[in-house]
């Protein structure tokens, strides 16, 4: 018998006997739920092996950023990140196959919890605080799925989605949702959540404002630019939270818990600090032991921000010098680590990650607005953020610069604010534009360190230019749900 300081993930769902021990009393119910949390950032057995690379978090971020024009990778490796720079995708590559097993452990313990708990209605706020954690977090995992493994809604809502797990008694063999649906049960799971919140535990753990949060992004990715902008005024509104400051934005990303714009984050502890194996950090940064020094920030992305040396947002570049007044190279690239993922309690590879954050909230109405032809609105919210990143003697002021269109300086804001915290690709392809990685880097195929010449563009590689309509933007299936499950069809 698992006792109540045993987390739900532990519960084979189908042990009701457990489930209801655990979630029959507020202490069992508040492990129970925690439980689901702490898979976002244990790493987990896999397939009867334990590998300190795979963490929920850790693939998420692979298989998001390093597809982007954000990062670029350093050497030709092994390891399954490489496919998202390569874009040589495979069913059986590692990290898309933890992913989907460990998103759908986190959906079933919410679901082994919610239909516990539903069992008996309550009025008790913190019982229905607990489970409307349970139905965002089964939202905001079926949504990262369906981004990872589906095409985006705007270019096609009724292709093959993800595979929809509401229910304990889902059997095995389950078809594809369509990408029109899957979003519509995030909605429901989204509103649901909003509802029932409203005894807030903290940002480390979902609340009302973070369902609204995650609404109006979603709502964005589906083009409802109304819903988008009124559930990101809604956050804003709420009084919760305020943009941070060109002072303390620099230190934002190592105090997410304290920061005032944090809405949601996954709460690491120090006994939680991974080290070189297996956090995010060790991908992007080094202080010279703590990292691999493989991954850096783009000259496509400090290009666009190359005109605003006094941006505190490049406070998170951090070049590496070589000791001559230059920048440190690795295999030909140069090294410009990224430390958004560093620095809480001083240590090199230790965070808080952010999933939602206010000035999120003012660039998703932004660019609601900007779709909607509000220019004045579009361009106030931009500038909320610019003046509190050290450019507010660069504000736009209501007019869209010459040669850009309105659409364009939302977006390129939402770049550079937003960088490396995994929504670069999704942006991109959810608006039909290419994907511009015209730079060097080992995602050019048959690279040698020799070609380089960096005051020159390359020319004649692959992987250049992806177009939005590539069937490489998202993921296979992976290869234990096709060969389990008959009745799942993989992507072309």
């Amino acid at each position: 018998m698992i006792t109540f300081s045993s987390c739900i993930k532990d519960v084979s769902p189908s042990d009701s006997i457990t489930t209801e021990t655990l979630t029959s009393t507020t202490e069992g119910l508040t492990n129970a739920v925690n439980g689901a949390y702490a898979l976002f950032k244990d790493h987990v057995m896999f397939n009867g092996t334990a590998d300190d690379n795979n963490m929920y978090l850790r693939q998420f971020f692979q298989l998001s950023d390093f597809a982007s024009d954000d990062i670029v990778c350093s050497q030709v490796t092994e390891d399954p990140l490489f496919y998202s720079f390569s874009l040589d995708h495979s069913p059986t590559q590692t990290n898309t196959r933890y992913f989907w097993y460990i998103s759908y452990k986190i959906i079933s313990d919410c679901n082994t919890v919610i239909e516990a708990v539903e069992k008996e209605p309550t009025d008790d706020p913190v019982r229905k605080q607990l489970l409307g954690e349970c139905y965002f977090l089964r939202a905001f995992a079926h949504f990262n799925l369906v981004r990872l493994f589906a095409r985006p809604y705007t270019q096609d809502k009724s292709a093959p989605g993800i595979i929809l797990r509401t229910s304990t008694s889902d059997p095995s063999e389950k078809a594809r949702s369509t990408v029109e649906e899957v979003y519509a049960q995030v909605v429901a799971d989204a509103l649901k959540a909003e509802d029932l919140m409203d005894a807030s535990r903290g940002v480390q753990y979902a609340s009302k404002e973070a369902a609204e949060a995650l609404l109006s992004r979603v709502y964005l990715y589906m083009d409802d630019n109304a819903n988008a902008a009124a559930y990101a005024t809604k956050v804003i509104s709420s009084g919760r939270f305020a943009l941070t400051t060109a002072n303390t934005f620099p230190q934002m990303f190592a105090n997410a818990v304290g920061a005032s714009e944090t809405i949601f984050c996954i709460a690491f502890t120090d006994k939680e600090d991974y080290g070189k194996f297996g956090s995010i950090a060790s991908m992007i940064f080094s202080d010279g032991n703590s990292g691999w020094g493989e991954e850096f920030a783009t000259s496509s992305l400090r290009n666009l921000m190359g005109t605003h040396p006094e941006d505190v947002r490049w406070d998170y570049i951090v070049p590496l010098e070589d000791g001559n007044g230059g920048i440190a190279k690795k295999n030909g690239i140069e090294t410009y680590y990224i430390s958004k993922f560093s620095f809480q309690d001083g240590s090199p590879t230790l965070s808080s990650p952010i999933m939602l954050r206010l000035a999120e909230m003012y660039l998703n109405r932004a660019e609601a607005e900007a779709k909607t032809g509000n220019t004045k609105a579009a361009l106030d919210d931009v500038d909320a953020i610019r003046k509190n990143r050290g450019l507010q003697n660069s504000l736009y002021n209501g007019k869209v610069p010459n040669g850009m269109t309105l659409l364009d300086v939302v977006l390129n804001e939402r770049r550079i604010e937003l960088a490396f915290e995994g929504q670069r690709t999704f942006d991109v392809y959810r608006n039909n534009k290419t994907m511009n990685r015209t730079y060097w880097g080992y995602h050019l195929p048959g690279l040698k360190e020799t070609d380089i010449d960096l005051s020159k563009t390359p020319t004649g590689y692959s992987n250049m230019i992806v177009e939005p309509t590539d069937n490489r933007i998202i993921y296979y299936i992976p290869i234990d749900e096709i060969q389990s499950n008959s009745l799942c069809t993989q992507n072309p």
